[in-house]
């Protein structure tokens, strides 16, 4: 049975179908949600093989809570979110007060080697802007900014409130301006 790739209730039913035994459900599920996981551990922590490890356990958890999951309770992304940045909070307060190096983004097929260094400067000065915001301010504006969900997601997510998503995000946004705007001309961008 084909899946749509953004369909929510399609990652009900695999988990389901994983939950009944069926490894195919397992694998696609796998395939749909390790990116995401994944890209969202990275942007948390900055290290990939730290990132790699978070996304591990994340997917293990699922599967293991995959028999009692209740669906309609929470979506499947929603709850792997929030296990990722438990998962990642709790590795950054173990390494606090460690410097946190900054991880390159991969080299995506850019247009030309300069274009690639300015991309690679742009992100390092990005994730370490972030890696300096307080850890909820950071996971707010990088699920909100960074993996696109909506106010009320978030807030399920963080167990908080829409309106503390609000607040989260505003001060993580002022504090990433503040951070980067003496940057522009360094980071490639001109005034206009």
């Amino acid at each position: 049975m084909p899946f749509d790739a953004r369909s929510d209730d399609a990652d009900d039913l695999l988990l389901r179908r994983f939950a009944s035994g069926d490894a195919a459900a397992a694998r696609a599920l796998t395939l749909r949600l390790t990116p995401r996981v994944f890209a969202h551990a990275l942007r948390l922590l900055g290290d990939r093989a730290e990132a790699e490890d978070v996304a591990q356990e994340a997917l293990l958890r699922l599967w293991r809570i995959a028999p009692d999951w209740r669906e309609g309770e929470a979506k499947v992304t929603t709850w792997l979110y929030r296990v990722t940045a438990n998962l990642a909070t709790d590795r950054l307060r173990k390494r606090r007060g460690v410097a946190l190096d900054s991880v390159p983004e991969p080299e995506d097929g850019a247009p030309s080697v300069m274009q690639g260094m300015q991309d690679k400067t742009r992100v390092q000065a990005l994730q370490t802007a972030l890696d300096d915001l307080p850890e909820r301010q950071r996971q707010a504006v990088v699920l909100r900014h960074i993996e696109e969900l909506g106010n009320p997601e978030i807030a399920q997510v963080m167990d908080i409130s829409a309106e503390a998503v609000e607040s989260l995000i505003a001060r993580g946004k002022r504090a990433l301006t503040a951070a980067l705007t003496g940057r522009r001309a360094e980071l490639g961008y001109r005034d206009e």
